[in-house]
């Protein structure tokens, strides 16, 4: 079993375009096709095919047709099943591993329509460039990045090591906008941050689970009870956490869980999708020859704990926090997850391209699902003292067209992004606020929770209000205030 799980890797990526996935890479399944193929739809794609080749206004490529054909097949599926070309499966075991060639920044679409920077990642190209948080980049090789998607900009950032890129960065206080020239390089992220935040209590970051992610977190532990042997409480922080390698949330979740305590398991159609996956080392190692968490301080087991979540808190984030949530392990603070509870394997096709399709439904210990539906907080706190700022307008797996159904529970609400008046009160609000740096002295969020730790009051969100318009007669939800 274990040797089979370590041939595989569940992911979860792409919290920046707010959608988060799971994948499990995997050989072609073998299972037999009991019903006959239909000869007559079959018959109807060649017949549409060969009209496009006669009678189309220009010539296409057979490649073309065809490797468009199976794309639009499989994304009618629902919202995370896709074929992934040449380039985007080579960018799909990138993430996995943690390392990509590019120039080292977290990315964020602005409400002006640039690219705002996030952070840059510590010795990367642009953080020796002097990038900074809350720059907005709005041209790419001197091209506009207004009206570019997001992904669109990443492919433009990435390339090949030494090659050079140029990004033009507008700052807040620069009277002009400054040029930056780069040379892209392999980025090695660092999933796990930690630190002391006063004398008793630690603060455990993790921005997504990749391959290293278990021996990171075990040595950031083992070197915060090294500063502090008598650590009282620990927060650890999941916002924003897309997902990532399933080894990575089992390991997590089994550092503080009682020995070979079940963490999650999957139910789909073939046999190798209903398993239940384990606190033991042979499901979340992924070295044979070494325990991570086998150094771990046995204090660790017993220590009082807070998660953070939010709304980009998706996919293996969500198995760690709904597994510390059954077991009463720890109280989870922040706001309704994502809700991504579903698994996509990939099926490889040739040397470089396959197919990632929706294959099973992943649960908590106690059986809930979270498909549409997220993790629900045991004490609801907003971004910040006055709402939950753009968490509120964000996308949730509820919202996207032909989502997977929650098979267990009643969904969660649609996101109420779509309200004008509401969505212009939010961006209004969150137009001069500094961009939050997790962690730090005016993290609102990790704020309530050490409160909580520490047996104090917290500000808890504000219930939404319901009135009756004198105009229509009709009910109108307001967002918290």
């Amino acid at each position: 079993m274990g040797k089979k799980l370590k041939n595989s890797g569940l992911i979860g990526v792409g919290v920046v375009a707010g959608i988060a996935i799971s994948l499990q890479f995997s050989a072609m399944a073998q299972k037999p096709v009991d019903p006959p193929l239909p000869l007559a739809e079959l018959r109807q794609l060649a017949d549409v095919f060969g009209l496009i080749k006669s009678d189309y206004v220009e010539p296409v490529e057979d490649k073309k047709l065809l490797t468009e054909a199976i794309s639009g097949m499989v994304a009618s599926l629902d919202p995370h099943s896709a074929y992934l070309d040449k380039k985007a499966y080579a960018e799909l075991r990138e993430g996995s591993q943690g390392k990509f060639v590019g120039l080292g920044i977290e990315i964020g679409q602005s409400e002006d329509g640039y690219i705002k920077i996030v952070a840059p990642i510590e010795d990367s190209p642009a953080w020796r460039a002097g990038i900074k948080p809350g720059d907005l980049i709005s041209r790419l090789d001197n091209v506009q990045v207004k009206g570019m998607s997001l992904d669109d900009s990443i492919k433009k950032m990435r390339g090949e090591p030494n090659s050079k890129v140029s990004l033009t960065i507008l700052r807040k206080g620069e009277p002009e906008p400054l040029t930056f020239n780069m040379t892209r390089e392999e980025i090695h992220q660092k999933s796990v941050k930690g630190k002391l935040i006063e004398p008793g209590y630690a603060w455990l970051r993790i921005s997504q689970f990749q391959e290293p992610t278990v021996d990171d977190m075990a040595a950031k532990i083992i070197e915060l009870y090294q500063q502090d042997p008598n650590i009282k409480g620990l927060v650890l922080d999941l916002r924003n956490d897309p997902g990532g390698v399933l080894q990575g949330a089992i390991g997590v979740a089994a550092a503080f869980l009682p020995k070979d305590a079940p963490i999650v398991s999957t139910n789909g159609q073939l046999p190798d999708q209903k398993q239940i996956f384990y606190g033991r080392p042979e499901y979340y190692e992924l070295r044979a020859e070494s325990d991570a968490l086998a150094k771990l301080p046995a204090a660790l087991k017993k220590v009082p704990m807070v998660v953070l979540v939010n709304t980009g808190s998706a996919s293996a984030s969500e198995i760690v926090a709904g597994a510390l949530q059954d077991y009463k392990r720890a109280d989870i603070i922040g706001t309704q997850t994502f809700g991504k509870g579903s698994v996509q394997t990939i099926r490889q096709l040739t040397a470089d391209t396959a197919v990632k399709l929706t294959t099973a439904r992943y649960y908590t210990p106690n059986g809930r699902s979270i498909q549409a539906k997220g993790i629900t907080p045991d004490l609801v706190v907003d971004e910040n003292a006055d709402g939950d700022g753009l968490n509120a307008l964000r996308t949730r797996e509820a919202d996207l067209s032909k989502h997977l159904s929650n098979d267990r529970e009643a969904e969660g609400e649609k996101s109420k992004r779509d309200e004008l008046e509401e969505q212009v009160r939010i961006l209004a609000l969150e137009k001069n606020r500094k961009p939050l740096e997790y962690g730090s002295g005016e993290d609102f969020q990790l704020q309530q929770a050490l409160n909580h730790l520490k047996g104090l009051p917290v500000q808890l969100a504000k219930p939404a209000t319901t009135v009756v318009s004198t105009d229509t007669g009709l009910p109108k939800d307001l967002a918290k205030k």
